[in-house]
């Protein structure tokens, strides 16, 4: 598929963890209720989770997580936006259908 790269999308899917965190981002208000603590009022990373938010759901150290979320966000997956020291990350809808319509069409 076109700028669709099927086998990181598997391999960063092939971790329980970092499956929960995909399924945690689809609802984040739900999962994260602390989420954008970090944030000014007027600043919104909408559908967006800081780091440290999600480590502490996941409890396993900030860099696993981190190397976890950049290994998503590689696989296009996640988006990442920055705000001062803090990275929020949310899904990537986007990919998410394309790789939903591969493994309808393809697989």
């Amino acid at each position: 598929m076109d700028n669709l790269n099927v086998l990181d999308i598997f391999k960063a899917l092939s971790n329980e963890t970092r499956l929960n965190i995909l399924k945690w981002l689809r609802e984040p208000e739900k999962n994260f209720p602390a989420q954008q603590a970090h944030l000014p009022k007027e600043v919104s990373i909408k559908g967006g989770v800081c780091v440290g938010d999600i480590q502490e759901k996941v409890n396993l150290s900030q860099s696993t997580v981190s190397h976890y979320l950049s290994l998503m966000q590689k696989a296009g997956l996640l988006e990442a936006v920055r705000y001062g020291q803090w990275t929020y990350y949310r899904r990537n809808e986007e990919t998410l259908a394309k790789i939903s319509k591969f493994i309808e069409e393809e697989i």
